[in-house]
């Protein structure tokens, strides 16, 4: 067998020399089973590095053995990884995963726990929409449904599985600053609704203030600005005297180095951009971006294992946070120095409105 797949109950049941049925009746303990059957079924489980048996025992039970997972979308390539990492822990045990995908939008989370609830799974992976807040989310605990975060910062009673979002924009205004960039902006999208976006500002804010930067000027978009490069080049030209922009995620620093290119501006030389998730396509890019990587995968991993965790009545533990990496990209470099009269120089942080002072919780 492939050693690279994981092993199935149908190769336990092969190597053993018996039905599936019967494997699964051994290695569930839910079933009689001669010895000379039992010792071959249980050496192939052990010989193949089958799981089952270790999880699978003790989660069945009149449960549906489903999974919910709600993520905000699958096009994005950060949260597709989260939900393939999830699937590698649950591969074996049993558990299939119901995937559903709400596009940043806080009804179509509360609706979508709502419907996988009516499926009555077992328990709940989630990244939504202000979760402290969802009623939803509310009715799942109080039905005893166990619930892993993913991506979120802590919440009381709610583990998760994340980066420290605060901390990895810190080390965004360090590199800035070392560079020597003092006038630099945020971009966030859907900031009014992302405990992320909201904790990377102010990580990046308290940074700037603690090496004796002005306050990044925060700049909230909503999705036609952030899709539209010639509105986001709009936005961003009466910015005068920006040199750096820290995005809030990599598809937003990529609409920032297109803008700029309307801008007539040349990335790094005119503006230096950063990303955060560290997607792939980030370094096939002619300039490759520079980035905050993040673990997807394991994020999915440790957010399923928890789950596990709980089904089997474990208290909740908050795992520590997982590590991020500064990817260094081609997009960073120092500010062009310009002669100026410094009389001349506008105050920053500019006065900087939102062009959507609506945004949609997502």
């Amino acid at each position: 067998m492939d050693q690279e797949r994981r092993a199935t109950i149908k190769d336990v049941a092969r190597a053993a020399g018996c039905g599936i049925a019967t494997a699964s009746r051994v290695l569930n303990g839910s079933g009689p089973a001669s010895a000379d059957v039992r010792a071959r079924v249980e050496t192939a489980a052990r010989d193949l590095g089958f799981s089952f048996s270790a999880i699978g025992r003790a989660l069945q039970g009149g449960r549906s053995m489903t999974i919910g997972c709600l993520v905000p979308s699958l096009a994005n390539p950060v949260f597709a990884e989260a939900v393939q990492g999830a699937q590698e822990v649950l591969a074996g045990t049993g558990y299939q995963l119901l995937i559903a995908c709400s596009n940043y939008d806080g009804e179509a989370d509360n609706e979508a726990i709502a419907t996988l609830l009516a499926k009555e799974v077992d328990g709940l992976i989630v990244t939504m929409v202000a979760p402290e807040c969802s009623g939803a989310l509310k009715l799942a605990r109080q039905r005893g449904v166990p619930v892993s975060l993913m991506f979120h910062d802590p919440i009381d009673g709610l583990p998760t599985a994340y980066v420290d979002n605060f901390e990895a924009a810190r080390d965004v205004a360090r590199h800035f600053a070392d560079l020597g960039h003092r006038n630099t902006a945020f971009l966030a999208l859907r900031f009014s609704g992302s405990d992320r976006s909201r904790n990377r500002y102010a990580g990046f804010q308290a940074e700037c203030g603690a090496r004796g930067l002005p306050d990044p000027a925060l700049i909230e978009l909503g999705e036609a600005e952030a899709n539209t490069p010639e509105v986001l080049a709009d936005i961003l030209a009466p910015l005068a005297g920006l040199t750096a922009v820290f995005a809030s995620n990599d598809f937003l620093a990529i609409a920032v180095q297109k803008a700029a290119r309307l801008m007539g501006k040349r990335v790094p030389r005119d503006l230096s951009v950063m990303g955060f998730d560290g997607i792939e396509i980030g370094r096939l890019l002619d300039v490759p971006l520079a980035t905050i990587e993040t673990a997807s995968e394991a994020m999915g991993r440790q957010a399923a294992q928890t789950l596990l965790d709980l089904m089997q009545g474990k208290d909740a533990v908050q795992a520590p946070p997982l590590p991020f990496t500064f990817r260094a990209g081609a997009t960073l470099a120092r500010p062009r120095m310009e002669s100026r009269d410094d009389d001349q120089v506008a105050p920053w942080p500019p006065s900087v409105h939102s062009l959507n002072t609506s945004l949609k919780q997502g």
